[in-house]
C-alpha cells in the first residue's frame, strides 16, 4: 500500500501538471495568440504573395489572413456542435 507521502508526491505533481494544462488551455483561447497568428499569417502570405509578383501583395494577402483568423475562431463552435452530435 502506498506511504501517505508518496500519496501527496502524486497529487502534488497532479495539481502540477492541471496547472500547466489549465495555463496551455488559456493561451490557446487567448486574443494574444489569436492576433499573433493573424500576424504571421499576413506576413507569410505577405512575403509569398510578392515573391510570386502578385500586384499588390500586401492589400491581397489581408484575404486569406481573415479566411484563416475566421476558421480558427469558429472551431470551438463547431466542436460544440460535433461532440453535442456525437452524445445523442
Amino acid at each position: 500500500m502506498a506511504s501517505l507521502q508518496s500519496l501527496e508526491r502524486r497529487v502534488s505533481e497532479i495539481e502540477k501538471r492541471n496547472a500547466r494544462v489549465e495555463e496551455d488551455k488559456a493561451w490557446e483561447t487567448s486574443l494574444a495568440r489569436r492576433a499573433l497568428v493573424a500576424a504571421f499569417t499576413y506576413i507569410a502570405v505577405g512575403a509569398y504573395f510578392a515573391a510570386i509578383s502578385i500586384p499588390d501583395p500586401w492589400l491581397n494577402a489581408v484575404v486569406p489572413t481573415v479566411a484563416f483568423l475566421l476558421s480558427t475562431l469558429t472551431l470551438p463552435y463547431f466542436r460544440k456542435v460535433w461532440l453535442s452530435s456525437r452524445k445523442s
